[in-house]
């Protein structure tokens, strides 16, 4: 089961001295379109390698389809969420990683030129660098040799990530810096980012909660229109659709952590007729609620 997650996600790094970590993601017998990466952002950069299956990633409002054996990037900051797009398993490793992780480079020149201006956000890597320049496909066995460091944990693996993230960051650099290094465009990739995060944190928290498309389109400052335009970019659904899913989540941890009923379930999800529930959950969990129980 996928656990909710805040929208504000405090990334675990276990060794501050290497602020990098691995997270190895397996999603066993997704639907379609189900959910396989909770809407969250963090301080840091996230590279995922998709393994297995393909997936579709909305990154600041943006959607990016993986297949297995390519590689995103996500800037830190970015709001970022992921879905199924074929039935089956889905596999995925993300490194999650803090800038501080080249602290020891900051007096070279080299590095201050090419490598810190993405690391302090100036510019931005694209998020999918081999549809740009195939060269990047190349430039993937990094990445790849620094997750089965990270996997294993051999002696000193942690040199050996750093010197592995730093050459990848390097060469994506040379690639792209020449084509950036006047680009004015790297700000925000939607306006009002800060408030839809503060909204969808709100939701995340509160999935039971009775606000209205248009409460929420005053949130953020934006007409109803701009707003369900603008949410759906973001998260890939409609604003009824991402509270639906909410609920629908914390049902499924009630009705396996929990011995309330299924009335009651549904009650303190917000859904006052049970049938509703059950044909909502059916959606979204494609089972009954009964079955998610033994689930």
């Amino acid at each position: 089961m996928l656990d909710l997650k805040a929208l504000h996600e405090n990334t675990r790094i276990d060794h501050k001295s290497h602020p990098f970590q691995l997270f190895q993601n397996r999603c066993w017998g997704m639907k379609t379109e189900e959910c396989i990466l909770y809407l969250h952002w963090h301080e840091h950069f996230e590279l995922i390698f998709m393994r297995k299956g393909s997936a579709l990633f909305h990154i600041d409002s943006r959607p990016y389809v993986a297949q297995a054996g390519e590689v995103i990037i996500i800037p830190g900051g970015a709001l970022h969420v992921g879905y199924a797009l074929e039935e089956g398993d889905i596999h995925y490793d993300s490194v999650v990683l803090n800038s501080a992780l080249f602290h020891d480079f900051t007096h070279d020149p080299v590095h201050l030129k090419y490598v810190a201006p993405y690391l302090e956000g100036k510019v931005r890597f694209p998020v999918k660098p081999a549809e740009h320049d195939i060269a990047c496909q190349g430039y993937y066995s990094l990445l790849d040799e620094a997750i089965e460091e990270m996997a294993s944990q051999p002696l000193a693996y942690q040199l050996v990530v750093k010197s592995k993230l730093h050459a990848l960051f390097t060469l994506l650099a040379r690639t792209f810096m020449p084509h950036q290094i006047s680009d004015k465009t790297t700000g925000s990739y939607f306006p009002n980012r800060e408030r839809f995060k503060h909204l969808i944190e709100q939701i995340e928290a509160e999935p039971t909660g009775k606000m209205s498309v248009t409460e929420a389109a005053g949130q953020v400052g934006l007409n109803t229109y701009h707003f369900c335009k603008m949410f759906k970019k973001l998260t890939g659904r409609t604003f009824v659709e991402y509270v639906n899913g909410c609920r629908m989540t914390k049902a499924e941890q009630l009705l396996q952590e929990s011995s309330l009923s299924i009335t009651e379930i549904a009650a303190q999800v917000g859904c006052d007729n049970a049938n509703y529930f059950t044909k909502l959950y059916k959606q979204y969990k494609g089972m009954t609620p009964s079955q998610g129980r033994l689930k």
